[in-house]
């Protein structure tokens, strides 16, 4: 008799999973968004990076972090924005951070960005959040994010050459384990924009891979 295959478990109930179990690490924390959201040496150029660009605007723009995590990159952020919305698919998460990060314009939302309604803004900051999702669900926000004037995405990928967009089972991981990475303009994403270019760019110890942030303008 053939097994029938498990099916994945949905994104929401993963990424809850993740930081109940603290699986990207950070027992001392209530929440913990993994070491590429807390190690100065990853965080802190790209911090910079994004704050310059942000700044560089008057007036100010609507920003849209979809996947703040525990906000400890995003904190850096506000007040270079003229409103800043903040979004999680992990609810306990959306209310700590309700809890302790308060501005007048600020919020916080608690949506799945591949099925919900994306909040209307200027910019998305989207920071190593698709380097955990299927295909599917890369497919279905990317036809969102043609919202947007502006995207700043981080991503996860090999440092060399790589076939990028292998599909994965949403999770933990990312497609580097199998030299893959994440490349919104290629298929089956083939998103379209006017501008790129690379605003920060982290190789990581062990020189195999790479957290690289590029910045699109989409229109």
């Amino acid at each position: 008799m053939v097994k029938k295959a498990k099916k994945p478990w949905p994104t929401k109930d993963v990424m809850n999973q993740i930081y109940e179990k603290h699986l990207w690490g950070g027992l001392d924390f209530d929440f913990y968004s993994g070491s590429g959201s807390h190690n100065s040496k990853i965080i802190d150029s790209y911090i910079v990076a994004v704050v310059k660009f942000l700044s560089s605007f008057n007036p100010l723009l609507v920003v849209c972090d979809l996947g703040c995590g525990d906000f400890n990159i995003g904190k850096h952020f506000i007040k270079h924005a003229k409103k800043y919305i903040a979004v999680d698919i992990v609810e306990p998460l959306i209310k700590r951070n309700k809890q302790l990060f308060k501005h007048d314009h600020l919020e916080f939302h608690c949506l799945d960005i591949s099925k919900d309604n994306m909040p209307e803004g200027d910019c998305v900051i989207l920071r190593q959040v698709l380097q955990h999702l299927s295909n599917t669900e890369i497919e279905k926000i990317t036809k969102k994010l043609y919202a947007y004037k502006y995207i700043i995405l981080t991503e996860h990928i090999p440092t060399g050459l790589f076939t990028p967009n292998k599909d994965i089972i949403s999770g933990q991981g990312n497609r580097t384990k199998f030299n893959s990475g994440v490349n919104l303009a290629k298929t089956p994403f083939n998103f379209k924009f006017k501008e790129e270019r690379i605003i920060n760019n982290y190789i990581l110890e062990d020189k195999k891979s790479q957290i690289v942030t590029t910045l699109y303008k989409v229109f």
